[in-house]
């Protein structure tokens, strides 16, 4: 049975850096995790942020200019925390090779998991056409990364490789 990677935050858990979640429900997700497809992840947590933690955002660049060497993911404040997010984009993707999974669906926004969207750097509330250092490095793997948004897409795609 093929899996699906899921943010923890999307599944409930209280990862985010402000100690929430962004739950969700519906027929896709009770479905996947009865069939025990999901497998759970936030990056930041498994890399050994606290929660909660300062906000992180992408500065000048996004998640492919990060695993570049071009640009730097820093907290509110000004410290660099670049390493902690490469380390929890490895460890998202040791998940993926380790239980073959070909799709993920992540939180929008984050500078881990965005998919498509992310904050622009300046901790100004300013969203901006980009992806986050996971989804990133999940994308350059072979990962189709979609965002909670794009569900039926997600679940689509899964059913396309035979899942």
């Amino acid at each position: 049975m093929k899996k699906v990677l899921m943010s923890s935050c999307l599944l409930g858990e209280k990862v985010r850096y402000d100690g929430g979640s962004l739950a969700l429900t519906g027929q896709i997700i009770d479905h996947w995790l009865s069939e025990g497809r999901v497998v759970s992840v936030c990056p930041e947590v498994e890399a050994g942020m606290s929660i909660p933690r300062l906000p992180a955002e992408i500065y000048k660049g996004n998640g492919d200019d990060v695993l570049n060497g071009k640009a730097n993911v820093i907290e509110q404040g000004g410290i660099v925390v670049t390493r902690a997010f490469l380390d929890g984009a490895s460890i998202a993707l040791d998940l993926c090779s380790k239980f073959k999974i070909e799709i993920a669906v992540l939180a929008e926004f984050s500078p881990s998991c965005g998919s498509s969207f992310i904050y622009d750097g300046g901790f100004s509330g300013r969203k901006v056409s980009g992806i986050g250092v996971a989804a990133a490095l999940l994308r350059r793997c072979g990962v189709q990364v979609f965002s909670q948004h794009e569900l039926a897409d997600a679940n689509k795609a899964m059913q396309a490789t035979g899942g």
